[in-house]
């Protein structure tokens, strides 16, 4: 029986999380598969070195973008030449739309199958990429409760599998890994935790890292720690880091698990902090220029997650001129213990969890990927 080859995408860390649970769920349903990707360290676990690694792709804003075309082009060329070489029965696109749907495009001009896991965000801003969509990709699997309907009111079927997190979190606490050691080694003396996770790209950390580590000057009698990417050097962050300050790598959800509250950075990570029921402040800034396009095209009330799933706001989003250090030490006192906040923002978070309903994402994307090509 010959081996079925799935090629796969994930440009950012998130996807190469998603990635990786898909790969590892795939594995289960079979061992005649094929793999070659584009992704990160957790893909890298399962199948190899990635044909590109995502420390080369998160390029972040409209203006990061633009000094990258160059760079973009030339990615875009080298990965319609290596899918033509690998002649895969599926391509899997995850998430990271810029790229993605420009292949996406060709692949289907080619006569290659295309799935889609993890929806581009079309229902916040460029809702015209939907007839794209809907031309080229083959199945599309979404994670997020309401964009089924979004794209029944465009006329396109799609596969709603639930929110990938909910494995990820779940398999974490089935480990049941000892955090002693970690714990001691990050936090000798004993005092209350704060997570700071700053993003996954060298932009985003330079400019909200500073200005989150400065909110935190005056909290003394705390332990704060840097959740490090796994695709940057711990030593990128040593200038960034006041005394007493420590960053850790590849132990997010282990920190998480052992702070009082976080700061976050808006993305994956506010949906990861509030799934581990860890009270959070989101912060986002970007450049002047990107910022001031995105606010004319996105047409979203929220940026985290949790407020989007929830449709109200249950965690504060600190953005652009309001993420600044008075602003962020406000929003902490309110979420530390004892704080007014703290309470309502935990219940909030099992009613999130509700509205995900089970998990399983993985396994049922795994089981329908095999049920076309095998």
């Amino acid at each position: 029986m010959s081996r079925s080859k799935i090629y796969i995408i994930a440009g950012e860390a998130s996807g190469d999380l998603h990635g990786a649970n898909l790969m590892k769920a795939l594995l289960n349903e079979s061992n005649n598969l094929d793999f070659r990707f584009w992704g990160g360290d957790r893909m890298e676990e399962l199948g190899g070195k990635p044909v590109k690694h995502i420390r080369d792709l998160a390029f972040m804003g409209f203006i990061e973008v633009v000094m990258n075309l160059r760079t973009i082009a030339r990615n875009l060329r080298f990965c319609k030449t290596d899918i033509s070489e690998f002649k895969p029965d599926v391509l899997v696109l995850i998430d990271y739309p810029g790229f993605n749907l420009r292949i996406a495009e060709w692949a289907k001009s080619q006569g290659i199958r295309v799935a889609y896991y993890v929806s581009p965000q079309v229902w916040a801003w460029k809702e015209s990429r939907v007839k794209k969509i809907k031309q080229c990709v083959d199945q599309m699997f979404v994670i997020l409760p309401f964009e089924k309907d979004f794209y029944k009111k465009h006329n396109f079927s799609v596969e709603y599998v639930g929110h990938p997190l909910l494995d990820a979190i779940d398999n974490y606490r089935k480990e049941n890994i000892d955090k002693s050691a970690f714990l001691q080694e990050i936090n000798p003396e004993g005092k209350p935790i704060i997570a700071v996770l700053p993003g996954s790209r060298k932009q985003e950390i330079s400019v909200k890292l500073p200005i989150m580590l400065e909110a935190l000057k005056e909290y003394t009698n705390y332990c704060v720690v840097v959740a490090g990417a796994p695709s940057l050097d711990a030593s990128f962050y040593t200038p960034f880091l006041p005394k007493g300050a420590k960053i850790v790598q590849g132990r997010t959800y282990d920190l998480l698990s052992l702070a009082e509250f976080g700061i976050v950075t808006s993305g994956t990570a506010t949906l990861e902090t509030a799934l581990l029921g860890i009270p959070e402040v989101v912060c986002y800034k970007g450049s002047s220029i990107s910022y001031q396009i995105a606010k004319r095209l996105i047409k979203i009330k929220f940026i985290s997650l949790v407020n989007l799933i929830m449709d109200r706001e249950v965690v504060t989003e600190l953005i652009q001129h309001e993420c600044n250090p008075q602003r962020i030490k406000e929003e902490i006192e309110k979420i530390k213990v004892g704080g007014a906040n703290r309470e309502t923002m935990l219940n909030d978070y099992k009613i999130l969890k509700e509205i995900l309903g089970d998990g399983g994402a993985s396994a049922k994307v795994a089981r329908s990927l095999l049920k076309t090509i095998q």
